[in-house]
């Protein structure tokens, strides 16, 4: 049972239909407009008018695309999910700043048009346009410089999601009185399902999500540092089993708070499905909550959401497993190979774990036993070695790699890349040159540029 758990299939939608289905419905508004007879205008003002509400709609799919769904996210990665929000962000800003210009006029779609063509712009439907206009350039804004404004995370996302709430309703209203085609009652029932579909996302993930998580406490049962300014953080449910997880997996860690705050955080698990008595997480201080991440007391209270992502062995063949990792990046590299440990995996492994300095090695002693009992070739990465060191030295680069990886099938075997967003970069393009396919690489981002 354990087993089939922590290498269950991939649920959710695959990604060509969740494309599809993207398309589909913010491309919706404009083929209702087409059939419902409205009399048209000229082209700037219907490019304009396109303009608004493939953007508004693409700002109301927003809501769905970052409420954690994993019917969207298994397949494809919630880091793909997240990085496709935030692109998508930047896109649906330029519709809406774009489209006011495109008008004939600055006041009506034209002045000399046909009875029925122009807009209703009237002085509340312009205020409350302009005023979503600017709230979204600052959301953006803010979520774009987040980590150079040195703001507190919870800050940003209290104001993140409320700023989008107040987005989405004052667009609505001005889509709603000033659009020239969806005050039709057909483009009216469109928008109000949209809506209220975008308000259940957030209700989902700050209301629904928090009460089901006050059912299934977890509480601290350990928390120990075990490298450099790094921890370990153990976790067991109050009443009966934890979440089910597969290897490789995160969740959403809510620490001596109620799950209502907005103070949760992802880590990945360490501890292998095998261990679902308690969870462990593995954690490096790196800022203003991590920080404080040795002071969590023994019998506090956690909350857990998940699990997450596809960093996992599911739904993938390798005849061999590789496992590149920087730092912290470890966390759920030793979580599979725990599980193959308990499953007495006989498969080639190759372990190459880069650290700064040596205090800053996890599970040292854990992995070189790891070698003994698996088929596993473990080496460890100094950049900053210390006098006498026997390993190897530099950084994660092309002459490291090619000397631990060389003699593989590449093509046949896995590859499982986790640690900062540069050094999975470096490591994959590294990779490609040693002429690893792109599809046996795994690997989850949630830095972006």
């Amino acid at each position: 049972m354990i087993k089939s758990t922590a290498r269950r299939g991939r649920t959710g939608i695959p990604l060509f239909l969740l494309l599809l289905l993207y398309l589909v419905i913010v491309l919706a508004p404009i083929g209702l407009s087409a059939a419902l007879g409205i009399p048209r205008r000229q082209f700037r003002d219907e490019l304009a008018s396109a303009l608004a509400m493939i953007g508004f709609a693409m700002m109301l799919v927003e809501f769905v695309l970052s409420g954690r769904f994993r019917i969207i996210s298994d397949r494809i990665g919630i880091d793909l999910t997240m990085r496709f929000h935030q692109l998508i962000a930047w896109a649906l800003l330029a519709f809406l700043l774009v489209h006011p210009l495109m008008y004939q006029t600055a006041w009506s779609a034209s002045q000399s048009a046909l009875p029925g063509t122009r807009l209703g712009l009237t002085g509340a439907s312009a205020i409350s346009g302009a005023l979503a206009l600017l709230l979204l350039m600052g959301l953006v804004a803010i979520a774009a410089f987040r980590d150079q404004s040195g703001n507190p995370y919870e800050a940003w996302r209290a104001v993140h999601g409320l700023g989008a709430i107040a987005i989405a309703i004052l667009a609505m209203h001005h889509t709603l009185v000033a659009s020239h085609y969806s005050s039709h009652p057909v483009l009216v029932v469109y928008w109000s399902v949209l809506l209220t579909v975008a308000l259940l996302s957030f209700a989902y993930v700050h209301l629904i999500t928090p009460l089901r998580q006050l059912r299934t406490p977890y509480r601290v049962t350990s928390n120990r540092q075990i490298a450099l300014r790094t921890w370990e953080l153990t976790v067991e449910p109050v009443d009966g089993p934890a979440l089910e997880f597969m290897a490789g997996q995160f969740v959403w860690l809510t620490l001596d708070r109620s799950p209502f705050a907005i103070t949760e955080h992802p880590f990945t698990i360490s501890s292998s499905p095998a261990e679902r008595a308690r969870i462990m997480f593995t954690i490096k201080e790196a800022g203003d909550f991590t920080g404080q991440i040795g002071n969590v007391p023994v019998g506090a209270r956690a909350y857990l959401d998940g699990a997450h992502g596809n960093f996992t062995l599911s739904g993938r063949e390798g005849a061999g497993l590789a496992f590149i990792a920087g730092g912290v990046g470890l966390a759920p590299i030793i979580s599979i190979l725990r599980l193959l440990q308990s499953e007495r995996d006989p498969r080639p492994m190759v372990l190459l774990y880069g650290n700064r300095v040596q205090e800053q090695i996890m599970y040292m002693a854990e992995l070189d036993a790891m070698s003994q009992t698996l088929n596993l070739a473990v080496h460890y990465v100094l950049s900053e070695p210390p006098q006498g060191w026997a390993g190897l030295t530099g950084e994660l680069d092309e002459p490291n790699l090619r000397r631990c990886l060389d003699g593989q099938d590449r093509n046949n075997w896995l590859y499982f890349v986790c640690g900062p967003t540069p050094m999975i970069d470096s490591v994959e393009d590294t990779l490609g040159k040693l002429g690893v396919p792109l599809r046996q690489i795994v690997s989850e981002k949630f830095k972006y540029d």
